[in-house]
Parts: structure tokens; C-alpha cells; sequence
């Protein structure tokens, strides 16, 4: 394994604090904007749950990121989690991982944040227009990110400056203006809702919130000391995460109860219009939807590149043509693939349905990923390594436990819905194995 432990010539000038803020810029996006909606739809109008939720979550996205890193680190290959679980296991079980990224996780996030452009501007052009608009998102998107790299990155700084502003303020104001009096702490759940299926639904809307931790990896090549400071960056970044994300939820609680929450789909956009009037609401509303638009640019950007590097490497059908760079040296043939499979899953209409099918994916190769540490530091304790996680194996194993939790709670305690989810989330990745298959042959 020739690459592993080499030196990859960046430049290390990166300390902690740069380290920390590309951690919570890389995680701060949509969701804690409208997954108020389904984590209080899950607990029956109940604070309590939601409040934990957003607490254990940011706990496992600190222990998954602080036993991610080590394998990114220690396998410094491009591909991410395709090439970890091809090195520590089987060139097939890292084929599936891309093959989910590609045909589930990337479009369907993409998907749901057309929805959600959709249904936030339906509000103003008519419902008839909610499925048009989303699909203009996601094309438009295409056309962007086919014009090169220079336009794609503009508009996801203009979009990080949009998501930040309507966070202060309505933490800020919430708090200020806001009635207060409303339960935050208690109850735990609704009358009649079953506690451990209720948290179940309620991590995987906040694993959503902090998903984007798996880019903890990218930046160790970069940093002056990883050993010592990647793990300052990854619990500072993801603390400083948690702390925004309690302070903006108990702000929407300091204006709006729980049980009222659950019925608003845009629950941010509501606090908003209380806090700020029908005109000052509408501002922070256009800031959200710049933010939502941007983080469905970011996870075009990475689709991809994902889709791209496994075309490089001949393991998609239509390798050749998804391999392709245009003239503005950009893989518009594999944007094409993200932006088509984005198209069709919009069509559902359905925001929680999609992201919930992107998260419980995404988890169940991370659980994976996460097995790595423990596998690689028995079969080579050779190979060197700058950065090990701390505490092992107690967090690497509470990291596994966690991930085990979130796909063991979708497919036996949430109820029929998730299961089927969860299932067809299976189902779709495993038509890899033939995909994979033929693509050998072929080759």
C-alpha cells in the first residue's frame, strides 16, 4: 500500500482555530431550519426529546468524526469512504459504498432541498408551481456547476453569508422578543408515543442537521500538528455546532410551543414572521432559501466528484462518458448523473422522506467505516500514524454503537414508513453488487 503514510506536498500552515471554523462551515446548513417540523412530529408536540435529541447528536457526530479522522488520515486516498472500506476490506464493499453515494445519497439531499426551495416559494407563486420550481432548482444548479468550478464555489459563499444572518437574528430576537412560558425541558414525548421509536425519527433529523463532519479527513494534510489539534477542531467545531443549534431550537421554543411547531412545515420562517412582521419575515425567509439552495450546490459539488473518481477508475456503467471533463474542465457528464437522479426522487415532493433516505444510507457505511480503526489497528500496527483517535477503543466502539442505534431504530422501532424506507435504501444499494459485477466483466 505505497500511498498510505505518504506525504501528500500540502502545505501544513493550518492551526486549530482555521481547522475548527472549516469544520462548523462545513456542517451549519439547512437542516436546523426545518427539521423542528419532523423531530416534533415524532415526539407528538413534546419538547423534550427534540432538546436531547439535538444534544446525543452532536455527541455521536463528535465521537464518529474523532474515529473517522483516523482512518482518513491514516488511508489518504482520493475517494473518501470507497477507498477506506476498499483498503481495510474488500474492493466490493467499497464499490457499494460509492454506488450508494451516487444513486442515493447525494441526489436524494439534493432532491430534498429543491422540495424545500419548492415549497418555500409556493407560499408566494401557488402550490400548482411546487414541483416546477423544485425541478428549475436542480437544473439550474446543473447549468451552474457545468460552467466550472469559479461559479459553483461564488455561490456557496454567498449562501454561507445567507445561512449565518437569519441564525443570529432569529437566535438574537427569539430570546429579545420572544413570549417565553412555552415547555422546553418536559414532556419527553406525547401521550401515547413510544419513547424509544419517537428518538429513533428524532436522530435521524438531527444527523441531518450535522451532517457534513465526514470532511474532517480533507483537512488534517493541512494542519501544522493533526495528533494534537484535529481533535481540538473536531470537538471545539462540532460544540460550537451543538451550542447553535440548542440556542436557535430553544429560541423557536421562546416563541412558538412544540405542539405548534409540529404543524409548520417551515418553522424558522414561522418564528420569523413573528418576531420581524410579514415584511422582516419575508427577508429572513429569502436569506433561508439562498442557504437551502446553497447547501444543495455543495452536495452537487461532492456528488459529482464522487460520481467522477469512480468513473476514473472504470467501476460505473458509462464509465467513459462520466469520466469526461468539458471545456471548463468540470465533470459535466457526472453533474448530469447527480442532477437526473435528483429530478427523478424530487417527484415524491417529499423533503423528511428524502434527507431520512440519504441519512440512514450514509450511516450504515459510516458504522462501517468506523469498524476500520479497530480492524486496521489488528492487522497493521505497522503502518504509521500520525493521528490516533483518543480514548480507544472506548470511542471508536461507542461510535459503532451509535451508528448501529440509528439503523437498528429505522428498521425495527419507527414504524412501517421507516421500514420501508430503510428497506428500499437496502434494496437499492445491494443492485450494486450486480452492477459491480458486470462492470468487472466487461472490463
Amino acid at each position: 500500500m505505497s500511498e498510505v503514510g505518504k506525504e501528500q506536498g500540502l502545505r501544513r500552515n493550518l492551526g486549530w482555530p482555521t481547522a475548527t471554523s472549516i469544520v462548523v462551515g462545513c456542517v451549519i446548513g439547512a437542516g436546523v431550519f426545518f427539521k423542528p417540523y419532523a423531530i416534533y412530529q415524532a415526539t407528538g408536540g413534546a419538547p423534550g426529546m427534540g432538546i436531547l435529541g439535538w444534544i446525543v447528536g452532536g455527541l455521536m457526530s463528535i465521537l464518529g468524526a474523532l474515529t473517522f479522522a483516523e482512518v482518513a488520515i491514516l488511508i489518504p486516498k482520493t475517494g473518501g469512504m470507497v477507498a477506506y472500506l476498499t483498503e481495510a476490506y474488500d474492493e466490493r464493499l467499497g464499490f457499494l459504498a460509492g454506488w450508494m453515494q451516487v444513486v442515493i445519497f447525494y441526489p436524494a439531499f439534493l432532491a430534498g432541498y429543491g422540495v424545500k426551495v419548492g415549497s418555500e416559494l409556493a407560499e408566494f407563486v401557488g402550490e400548482g408551481l411546487r414541483l416546477p420550481i423544485a425541478l428549475a432548482v436542480i437544473v439550474a444548479l446543473v447549468a451552474i456547476n457545468s460552467m466550472g468550478s469559479k461559479q459553483a464555489g461564488g455561490m456557496q459563499v454567498v449562501s454561507t453569508v445567507c445561512k449565518l444572518v437569519p441564525l443570529a437574528l432569529i437566535i438574537l430576537f427569539g430570546f429579545l422578543r420572544g413570549e417565553g412560558g412555552h415547555p422546553v425541558i418536559s414532556p419527553m414525548v406525547g401521550e401515547g408515543r413510544s419513547a424509544a421509536g419517537a428518538f429513533g425519527s428524532v436522530l435521524l433529523a438531527v444527523l441531518f442537521a450535522f451532517e457534513g463532519w465526514t470532511n474532517v479527513g480533507t483537512i488534517a494534510g493541512e494542519m501544522r500538528d493533526p495528533a494534537r489539534d484535529l481533535p481540538r477542531a473536531i470537538v471545539g467545531g462540532v460544540a460550537i455546532i451543538m451550542a447553535v443549534y440548542l440556542a436557535i431550537n430553544v429560541a423557536y421554543l421562546w416563541v412558538i410551543p412544540a405542539s405548534e411547531l409540529m404543524t409548520l412545515e417551515s418553522p424558522a420562517a414561522a418564528v420569523a414572521d413573528k418576531l420581524f412582521g410579514t415584511m422582516g419575515g419575508t427577508i429572513i425567509k429569502v436569506g433561508i432559501i439562498i442557504s437551502v439552495i446553497g447547501a444543495g450546490n455543495g452536495f452537487l459539488m461532492s456528488g459529482s466528484r464522487v460520481a467522477y473518481q469512480l468513473a476514473q477508475q472504470n467501476m460505473l456503467p458509462g464509465s467513459k462518458a462520466l469520466a469526461q471533463i468539458n471545456d471548463q474542465h468540470v465533470p459535466a457528464n457526472s453533474v448530469l448523473l447527480i442532477g437526473v437522479l435528483a429530478c427523478v426522487y424530487s417527484l415524491t415532493g417529499q423533503f423528511d422522506l428524502l434527507t431520512d433516505l440519504g441519512v440512514f444510507s450514509c450511516w450504515v457505511f459510516y458504522t462501517l467505516t468506523f469498524a476500520c480503526v479497530i480492524h486496521l489497528r489488528r492487522t497493521h500496527p505497522e503502518w504509521p500514524r500520525t493521528y490516533r483517535v483518543p480514548g480507544y477503543p472506548v470511542v471508536p466502539l461507542l461510535a459503532i454503537a451509535s451508528g448501529l442505534y440509528v439503523i437498528v431504530s429505522q428498521l425495527f422501532l419507527s414504524g412501517s414508513g421507516a421500514l420501508l424506507m430503510s428497506l428500499c435504501s437496502v434494496a437499492i444499494t445491494l443492485a450494486g453488487l450486480p452492477v459491480y459485477w458486470l462492470v468487472r466483466r466487461r472490463g
